[in-house]
């Protein structure tokens, strides 16, 4: 029997919480609680396995199974019955999803959420998988629940294996390497970059493609470095066909989470805050490199969506917009053709030309995803207009088709504000005022940042994770600390303000103080070093975001050359050449360590501009893609080791160093810039 979960009736532990993916299920007849002692005190007592069932807001198939059993009495009175469940999101508790995400890839050889698992009332794993459907689900929880009440001793001796498996994958990397790759070996890398590369629709090779931001960076910092014009078209081959495809919301600016297809066109319509943040920077260093015209109207239409949809009025960014609305995924970015001509009018043969309605735009159920096949310029040639005339047209049709989608039902919104989400999304502001000089995206990056330094940094300077209607809590993690020093030196390096060098500094100090293993030279992932919960781990496989051992060590290389502290740069390229052999055998996996590696590979410049036009010539220079570099601007006296002594009242000087030594200052960013290339 299935009853209304809305039904006040049903309400649960999960009432007083601040996740929206926990309140969603805080009227399921499910007894939930949340992660916490309660109910870990609750399952020892009770001496009862517990049950715990972690996703995400925007997770569709996280939907489908509420709705499906956890909104249904019978199997909830199955599972109140044999076990204290716990109900998880993955975005507040990283560190309790990474343990049994751990558990289940460890299991079953896949992952992915709903992620469900069956714990020792200790929270030792000893079974678990994705999602279920109801008969399968009721199926297993009656064998689990039966098999530990009649061989109590086996369960525990298998979930003890379970763990020593879960803490093995945990373990440090390999002994430091103790030379950069030569310039034969990185030939050989990037071969095998390029031969993982769908050369024609870019991306991954075959299906589902998701964006990988942190790929395509060390890609273009690759060629660039490398002089390699092969991997520099490769990956504009990948941001051109995802900025046509469906994954990139036509209409509104933004991207998907991925694409269902490996022509990008159909997505999974769900919008996260990561993903956006990192493709603007992305996005905004292509356009430096290159100047195309695409790539400014890609990171401009994506922070006009964040600034739209995805910000709050303390200046908060929210965290994801799910793929459903009135009970369809993909309901909000859909479009008859009817709808389609009735809205557009005149134009609707140009327009049906230009974004595919036709065979080419057609999902299902006589609907269709705006998609584009070629560029504006090939497009205007096909028809004889002149390019000024088409992108009026466009920037009509696109105000027209926003206006007419506001009228829509929205997708649900899940507004908690998490710290190292927003720190990425500085640091992809920062990356767009960079190559474009827009004021409001330094606005944005700075509103944001003291927002976090308001409400999320403890008097003693330690970070908290979640922020949501006025609550801050859940103490913070090692990515929390490393993405919002990252952010902070970026800060610095646009604003020339010492605040946020000071900022950087002290979170770096803090996230040693918490995390660093001296013995490993590598941050655990959480708090409390080896006491955490089961196991603590290393966080240091780069995925969709970059991993947080290795921002960290980009902070600390960047940090190192700002402060001139030798020390950090030498924990940051111990800790890159810890995973050089892994890097060499999947690239992917750890793309973030490659940029570090590049870096550690060819010159490092150190940019000190100093006098009363510092920020002026500072926001030249930033004009040029130079991810070889950090820029210290001061128009004032300072102490910082880069700019001390260096004032002179009436000039303003660029000193181009590299390890301390420094070329003669000169006045021109012309000719700092020559001395770089």
């Amino acid at each position: 029997m299935k009853t209304d979960s809305s039904q006040p009736e049903f309400s649960n532990e999960l009432i007083n919480e601040t996740s929206p993916y926990l309140l969603q299920h805080a009227h399921n007849p499910v007894d939930w609680y949340p992660w916490g002692g309660k109910a870990l005190e609750k399952a020892k007592s009770e001496n009862k396995l517990l049950l715990i069932s972690i996703g995400y807001s925007a997770c569709h198939w996280c939907h489908v199974m509420e709705h499906e059993s956890f909104e249904d009495t019978e199997v909830a009175e199955l599972m109140n019955r044999n076990y204290v469940c716990i109900k998880v999101d993955r975005e507040e508790r990283p560190d309790i999803d990474k343990i049994y995400m751990t558990a289940v890839q460890l299991l079953t050889r896949q992952g992915g959420w709903p992620l469900n698992c069956i714990a020792l009332p200790d929270g030792r794993p000893i079974w678990g998988g994705t999602y279920f459907p109801k008969e399968q689900w009721t199926h297993y929880l009656n064998t689990i629940a039966g098999f530990y009440r009649d061989n109590r001793q086996k369960t525990v001796e298998y979930a003890e294996q379970l763990n020593q498996g879960i803490i093995q994958t945990s373990l440090a990397s390999e002994p430091a390497d103790k030379e950069t790759f030569t310039k034969k070996e990185w030939s050989v890398v990037l071969k095998n970059v390029i031969d993982d590369i769908d050369h024609e629709y870019g991306g991954s090779k075959g299906a589902p493609k998701f964006p990988m931001p942190v790929n395509l960076s060390f890609q273009l910092q690759a060629s660039h470095l490398l002089r390699n014009e092969e991997v520099l078209r490769q990956f504009e081959n990948t941001l051109q066909k995802m900025a046509f495809g469906g994954i990139y919301d036509q209409v509104g600016g933004g991207f998907a989470r991925y694409s269902v297809d490996e022509i990008w066109k159909v997505p999974h319509f769900e919008k996260m805050l990561y993903d956006n943040a990192q493709l603007i920077g992305v996005y905004a260093e292509a356009f430096q490199k290159t100047g195309k015209e695409l790539y400014r109207q890609v990171v401009y239409e994506s922070v006009e969506f964040i600034s739209r949809e995805m910000t709050s009025p303390e200046g908060a960014f929210y965290s994801a917009l799910d793929a459903d609305s009135e009970g369809e995924e993909g309901r909000f970015y859909i479009w008859s053709k009817e709808e389609l001509k009735q809205i557009i009018g005149d134009d609707f043969m140009l327009f049906s030309d230009y974004y595919n309605v036709n065979k080419t735009g057609n999902w299902e159920d006589g609907n269709y995803i705006l998609f584009r096949t070629e560029s504006d310029e090939l497009f205007t040639k096909e028809k004889n207009i002149e390019l000024s005339v088409l992108q009026d047209k466009i920037k009509n049709w696109k105000s027209k088709l926003l206006e007419a989608r506001s009228q829509r039902e929205r997708p649900g919104l899940d507004d908690k504000t998490l710290t190292s989400w927003n720190a990425l999304m500085i640091s992809g502001l920062v990356k767009a005022y960079r190559a474009f000089g827009e004021k409001e995206f330094l606005k944005l990056a700075l509103q944001n940042g003291e927002f976090l330094f308001t409400n999320q940094l403890s008097p003693e300077g330690n970070l908290l994770r979640n922020y949501k209607n006025g609550t801050s809590n859940i103490d913070g993690f090692l990515d929390d600390y490393a993405m919002l020093a990252e952010a902070s030196i970026s800060l610095f390096e646009v604003t020339g303000e010492s605040i946020w060098l000071t900022r950087a500094e002290q979170l770096t100090q803090t996230g040693f103080a918490k995390f660093y293993n001296e013995n490993d030279n590598l941050f655990y992932y959480s708090p409390g070093g080896e006491q955490a919960f089961v196991t603590n781990s290393y966080e240091t496989y780069d995925n969709v975001i970059p991993a947080a051992n290795s921002v960290m060590a980009h902070v600390l290389f960047r940090l190192g050359h700002l402060l001139e502290n030798s020390d950090w740069i030498d924990t940051a390229s111990r800790m890159a050449l810890q995973h050089q052999k892994l890097f060499t055998k999947i690239p992917g996996a750890f793309a973030n360590w490659g940029r570090l590696l590049l870096n550690l590979a060819n010159p490092y410049y150190e940019i000190a501009i100093s006098g009363p036009n510092a920020l002026a010539l500072s926001n030249e220079i930033n004009l040029h893609y130079l991810p070889n570099a950090v820029i210290c601007p001061g128009n004032e006296r300072s102490e910082l080791p880069l700019l001390k002594n260096r004032l002179e009242e009436d000039k303003t000087r660029i000193y181009v160093c590299v390890n301390q030594a420094c070329q003669l200052p000169v006045e021109e960013v012309a000719d700092a810039l020559e001395m770089i290339k």
